[in-house]
């Protein structure tokens, strides 16, 4: 029998396919709890969901990593090739299994979130925001990018930067060495590999949130550690902030920047969920607001949600230099239009241009600090 593509339809419907009994209850009721969501069938296996979708296919998978018979990566890889299919991989693999998250988004994987211990009431509000935003945002990325409004918010609640780092009026900062301040979601991955692919080892100095999890933030530093010429290292408390290195913030930890002599330092904080997220692209640009000033480029890259407008808005009222990457080459183009909506966006740039303004950027004010 041919396989049918779901009518459109809404609430999108999500197939869940994953070997534990109790995962899956804990999925449905997660996903149900969206009511832009709706589970089309949960499933212990890759066999059982092949079976499921000769009839019908999902608008989304929830999918599990390790299973008996065949493994999600292989099942991954088959959907990829016949049924390219909205796929959000969420497995608690994210220690020693990082490489496998990493090979999952190569396979094309949308989203890579960890699966939740959910062990009190707040695990569970904050496990159901990340899985409902992680779903939402790969059904986002098939479909017309310049939707005038986005899907309702998942249940839960939204904080602020104040959460971490309280707000306070511009005033004047010294003059230090440039730094670059980037903050990206939903196709950040593989958008943060073509611009930092791109730069030369003189590049100046970068840090960057990347909405991860917990553990995959390390693999995913060292990957692109492998791949370029300047270093990219994950974050540590009190890492030093230098030209021809890019910082990438742990998962499921804030990162600020903090200003020492004419040089920077980051600082790797817990703390609440700030606009859904931790690490939070809101917290480190206030940050930049605060200790870099007008000594800042701040670039918000492809990503769904509003994380990083408001403190952007700060960073541009600061005296920094803003970047929004453009709508036609986002995969999800919410938060930079957000950005732009909260006016804190001078230029809009397509992702193969932002390279060279990062490059610009550290040229400009290398020659400054000369003068």
């Amino acid at each position: 029998m041919a396989i049918r593509p779901a009518a459109h339809q809404s609430p999108t419907r999500v197939l869940i396919v994953d070997d534990s009994a109790a995962a899956r209850a804990m999925f449905k009721v997660i996903v149900e709890s969206d009511p832009a969501l709706q589970v089309m069938a949960a499933v212990p296996d890759a066999y059982s969901a092949a079976r499921t979708m000769r009839t019908e296919l999902p608008d989304a998978i929830l999918l599990d990593l390790e299973m008996p018979g065949m493994d999600g990566l292989t099942f991954l890889r088959k959907i990829m090739q016949q049924h390219p299919i909205p796929v959000v991989v969420c497995s608690s693999h994210v220690g020693a299994g990082t490489d496998t998250m990493v090979a999952a988004l190569e396979l094309g994987a949308k989203e890579v979130i960890a699966k939740p211990a959910a062990r009190n009431e707040i695990e569970r509000q904050e496990a159901s925001i990340r899985i409902c935003d992680a779903i939402r945002a790969a059904t986002e990325t098939g479909r017309r990018r310049s939707q005038p409004e986005p899907r309702p918010l998942a249940p839960g609640p939204k904080l602020t930067a104040d959460e971490i780092l309280p707000a306070r009026p511009p005033r004047p900062v010294p003059e230090t060495m440039p730094v670059v301040c980037i903050g990206a979601s939903t196709g950040g991955t593989e958008a943060l590999r073509d611009v930092l692919t791109a730069l030369p080892a003189s590049a100046p100095p970068i840090v960057i949130v990347q909405h991860m999890p917990r553990g995959f933030t390390g693999a995913f530093a060292r990957r692109l550690d492998s791949l370029c010429a300047i270093e990219v290292l994950e974050a540590e408390d009190d890492m030093q902030v230098l030209p021809g290195r890019a910082i990438i913030a742990q998962g499921d930890r804030h990162l600020l920047l903090r200003r020492r002599n004419q040089g920077y330092r980051v600082s790797v904080v817990d703390g609440a969920y700030v606009c859904r997220h931790r690490p939070s692209v809101d917290v480190l640009f206030r940050s930049a607001a605060q200790e870099a000033g007008a000594n800042a480029l701040g670039i918000i890259m492809t990503g769904m949600g509003d994380d990083g407008a408001r403190s952007m808005a700060e960073m541009r009222a600061a005296g920094a230099e803003t970047i929004a990457q453009n709508e036609e080459t986002c995969v999800v183009y919410g938060m930079p239009r957000e950005a732009v909506a909260h006016g804190g966006v001078q230029k809009i740039e397509p992702l193969d241009k932002l390279a060279s303004r990062i490059i610009e950027f550290g040229r400009r004010n290398a020659e400054r600090m000369i003068r």
